[in-house]
């Protein structure tokens, strides 16, 4: 894995709009967020300034606008995320997640068949 780049909630919100569609302006990243935020613009781009800090997005000049592209991506992103969570709750192990997850929020007969899959194709790898 790559250098890891720790983001927040907030910006993990910019991410996903432009994970989902890029380039885009802080304008176009504003209103790909429509109604799923109560954010101002100057919210988003501080947001955005944040994450071009960190080394998570690149900016190009375009006349007087900047467009922004995810350098971080998503797969990254979500393997870092899962096994922070998975090293903090449960000591780095997944039996223990998948526990907790039946005892607490009952798996679904399809959830149940897709890890008995996931396990026989572990096991013949």
């Amino acid at each position: 894995m790559s250098k890891v780049i720790s983001i927040s909630e907030a910006e993990s919100v910019i991410m996903q709009a432009l994970w989902a569609r890029n380039p885009l302006t802080a304008e176009d990243v504003f209103a790909a967020l429509g109604d799923t935020t109560d954010w101002q613009e100057a919210t988003v781009k501080t947001l955005l300034n944040r994450l071009l800090r960190k080394g998570a997005v690149r900016a190009r000049k375009q006349g007087r606008r900047y467009l922004y592209t995810p350098v971080l991506a998503r797969d990254q992103w979500v393997l870092q995320e899962s096994s922070g969570l998975l090293d903090k709750l449960f000591g780095g192990r997944v039996a223990p997640l998948v526990a907790h997850f039946s005892q607490h929020r009952k798996l679904s007969a399809k959830d149940v068949q897709e890890l008995r899959k996931l396990l026989d194709e572990i096991e013949h790898e």
